[in-house]
């Protein structure tokens, strides 16, 4: 059985400890726990794993945040992945930092990268895996807090977040989007 997990982020090393790039620095992480390694392939950076049995196909669109659509759509299609196996790791700025949810379905919440997936798939039936990055930022300064990096505390905690991020999309990958569900999303009393 095959799976594609996307995780989303801009391209560039200015970019590569922003808090919009948790998608990429959650599957850099998975790669290397799992002894993958990523190379450049068609409008993304992919990687393959295997876990328990199951075919994981790792990609970071190398398309840039907001048309991360076009690469998702190719690789589903190339690799002939059905849409139940297709996991989206995004940043969240309605979450606080540390907070997992993942959901079947939904809207993009403004998102670029979310928008643009579903304009390339057609519909909003995807599973995503949002995690939090807080908004922790005044009027007019969402971009500048997105595009920012992670402050010290964040970075401190980050590696145990993205390893959270991790065991979240194994359990996708494995038990399915509701069980993942149940065991992963962080609990209201939790937060």
């Amino acid at each position: 059985m095959k799976f594609l997990i996307a995780g989303l982020g801009n391209i560039g090393p200015e970019y590569e400890l922003t808090r919009h790039n948790i998608g990429f620095l959650t599957l850099d992480r998975m790669a290397d726990n799992l002894k993958a390694t990523f190379a450049t392939s068609r409008l993304a950076d992919k990687a393959e794993v295997k876990h328990k049995g199951k075919q994981i196909h790792l990609i970071k669109p190398n398309t840039y945040m907001n048309l991360s659509g076009k690469a998702i759509a190719y690789w589903l299609q190339d690799l002939k992945i059905p849409r139940e196996n297709l996991l989206v790791v995004v940043d969240d700025i309605a979450l606080p930092f540390g907070v997992l949810r993942m959901r079947t379905q939904g809207s993009s919440a403004g998102h670029n990268g979310l928008t643009n997936i579903e304009e390339s798939l057609g519909d909003r039936n995807y599973t995503r895996l949002r995690m939090g990055i807080g908004n922790n930022f005044s009027k007019g300064k969402q971009v500048d807090f997105v595009l920012g990096n992670f402050g010290p505390d964040e970075l401190t905690a980050l590696p145990a977040y993205m390893d959270k991020g991790i065991d979240a999309i194994l359990a996708f990958c494995t038990i399915g989007a509701e069980r993942a569900m149940n065991q992963h999303n962080t609990r209201n009393s939790e937060e």
